[in-house]
């Protein structure tokens, strides 16, 4: 897998925080020395987690300030970690193709994926901590899969039909498992937003777009969800485009309460950013500044 992601000359990191009655979103934090991405809101709500340079990172809300977390022994990451819900430590996914298991302080990891000689992209932990949703890629050049399983468990495929997905992470209930699939319309490669029993069963499209949409990701208390929206015919979830998050009520995903334009794409949001009083959400823009006359 390619190296972790670097600034281009120009550009910037940016970490925005928006939410359904935040028509601007506030600008945190930004920075020119490291390309950072997916941030995660802590459970005291006091920080964030983010990822760059294949570490992790954490960033102080109220007085923002990156501050790497240093681990034993750990690949280097992608931007694919999300938190274990008992607020204390983090499952991340690296480029080894390995999801690890630490504390949010740093030091020794475990290994909590199996040794299957397939990639595993962790984007869901269950709400009692008790199992993992990932997406499963065996050959890159084919569709990802939905695969559940519980630390060091045997991985259990649920069947979402055609096309690649991805995303996948439990409604704060764990009644079902949302993400995005390219295998709702015939149009190759068109993200769309579904949602899926957590036991397996019939998937649900959540909406049609003319837009691309990936990674949908649900505000704690279930109320509302932001997702990403690419142009039409994007292929995947790629870098520097302008893209729009969207803030949308989970009683109706067809009207978008607020839109934030900016230039990112992956990194911005693939992971749930919500506070944990579902006012507010995180997410990454990658502004490049144009060259002088």
């Amino acid at each position: 897998m390619a190296k972790y992601r670097a600034l281009a000359p120009g550009q910037r990191s940016q970490v925005w925080v928006g939410g359904p009655g935040i028509a601007e979103p506030e600008l945190l934090f930004e920075t020119t020395d490291v390309l950072i991405e997916a941030p995660n809101w802590s459970l005291d709500g006091s920080k964030l987690f983010v990822n760059g340079n294949g570490g992790l990172w954490r960033l102080d809300v109220e007085s923002p300030g990156l501050a790497r977390v240093e681990y034993d022994d750990l690949p280097g990451l992608n931007n694919d970690h999300v938190l274990d819900p008992d607020g204390e430590h983090i499952y991340m996914s690296a480029m080894d193709g390995h999801i690890y298991h630490g504390h949010l302080d740093g030091g020794a990891v475990r290994r909590v994926s199996p040794d299957d000689g397939k990639w595993h992209f962790l984007h869901g932990v269950s709400p009692d901590g008790k199992r993992l949703a990932y997406v499963e890629i065996e050959d890159f050049g084919g569709p990802g899969k939905l695969v559940v399983i519980e630390p060091h468990g045997s991985p259990t495929v649920l069947d979402t039909g055609n096309g690649h997905i991805d995303g996948p992470e439990w409604s704060p209930d764990g009644d079902w498992i949302y993400f995005n699939t390219a295998g709702s319309t015939e149009e190759p490669g068109h993200a769309q937003l579904a949602r899926i029993p957590d036991a397996g069963g019939p998937v649900q499209q959540l909406v049609a777009s003319n837009t691309v949409d990936w990674f949908p990701h649900l505000s704690p208390d279930s109320r509302y969800a932001a997702y990403l929206a690419f142009p039409l015919g994007t292929l995947g979830h790629p870098a520097d485009l302008d893209v729009e998050v969207r803030v949308v009520a989970t009683e109706d995903w067809s009207v978008v309460l607020q839109r934030y334009e900016l230039f990112g794409g992956q990194g911005t949001i693939n992971v749930n950013s919500w506070s944990p009083d579902s006012t507010r959400f995180a997410f990454v823009a990658y502004p490049i500044r144009a060259a002088s006359a």
